[in-house]
């Protein structure tokens, strides 16, 4: 790739700040009740409301699709909401955050956890409290938890696989960019998609970065992987983060080659029209605020709920965007 043809990162990270400007943000460890949107405050829930929490592995737009519906919910209840999550993804963050609310006496918590077997112990403690403990995104199967929101990880890698295998008719070279090595959901999607390439497909998986979480690293990944492998076919995403950070890479560079994501958001919608997306594979994002809230809603009142509640699985297309 020739000098002039390469974008800085400097370059790359100013884009994506512009386009993530006046997002949700993380507040490290503090609690927050999150705004209803354009600078307003949220009205205050009825004295005496029960207080329920929701813990982010990281600061995140998708998360604030989320924090919307689950704030919506949480107001046609009648309860207070209090959403909180590390700067970046961090394992010590998210406990000191369940400790906090743990002591705050919340009704119930519903939480994404970057590290799953870390977080069995304060998630069994919380349970041990009274107080309910939803998980969504990546399980903590050992933990105690009241349930799981979310879709099957490992058959979410499979789809994606899927879907790059019918891009590609089944051979090819391509790059894999995921999220935290230490998300349980991460390894398991991970799982999935190796397993059904190596099973069903003639393709070969030149690289497979982790970006933790961060947008920037993801774009150093995805470059340094680029340089590496100039004549690769596909570039396949098994998170949120690495969607943002090849869309940008496709749209500064302009690319001609298939990239593939996971998760959907505004922004993977509009790279889906715009062509720098062949197919986006979406857990439903769309509906994790609303069920995340009724879970802990029912869970808190004592009410049985389901130990998993599925979401389900898309493989979402240009033309299902338009």
């Amino acid at each position: 790739m020739s000098a002039a043809g390469k974008l800085t990162r400097a370059a790359l990270a100013a884009l994506l700040a512009v386009a993530l400007s006046g997002c949700f943000s993380g507040e490290s460890d503090r609690l927050q009740t999150p705004s209803s949107g354009a600078g307003n405050p949220k009205p205050e829930a009825p004295a005496g409301a029960k207080t329920y929490g929701i813990i982010y592995p990281m600061a995140y737009p998708m998360y604030e699709m989320i924090t919307q519906d689950a704030s919506a919910a949480a107001e046609a209840a009648g309860v207070a909401l209090i959403v909180s999550a590390p700067d970046e993804a961090n394992t010590e963050q998210q406990i000191r955050i369940m400790e906090t609310m743990i002591r705050q006496q919340v009704a119930g918590i519903a939480i994404s956890p970057v590290d799953s077997e870390a977080l069995t112990p304060v998630i069994n403690k919380a349970q041990a409290a009274g107080i309910p403990v939803v998980t969504f995104e990546s399980d903590a199967p050992s933990s105690v938890r009241t349930a799981y929101v979310g879709a099957d990880n490992y058959a979410t890698g499979k789809q994606s696989a899927v879907a790059v295998s019918q891009l590609l008719g089944g051979k090819g070279m391509i790059l894999v960019e995921n999220g935290m090595e230490e998300m349980l959901g991460m390894r398991q999607r991970l799982s999935g998609f190796i397993d059904y390439l190596n099973a069903n497909t003639a393709i070969d998986v030149l690289e497979v970065h982790y970006n933790q979480g961060s947008e920037e690293k993801a774009m150093s990944d995805i470059e340094t992987m680029i340089d590496a492998h100039p004549h690769f076919d596909a570039l396949v995403g098994l998170d949120i983060v690495s969607a943002s950070a090849s869309t940008l890479i496709w749209k500064a560079k302009g690319l001609n080659r298939l990239a593939v994501s996971t998760g959907i958001a505004t922004t993977s919608k509009e790279a889906l029209l715009n062509g720098q997306l062949a197919a986006v594979i979406s857990q439903r994002e769309e509906d994790w605020g609303k069920l995340i809230m009724e879970t802990l809603l029912a869970a808190g009142e004592g009410d049985p709920v389901a130990k998993r509640i599925e979401t389900g699985i898309q493989d979402i297309r240009q033309n299902d965007v338009r």
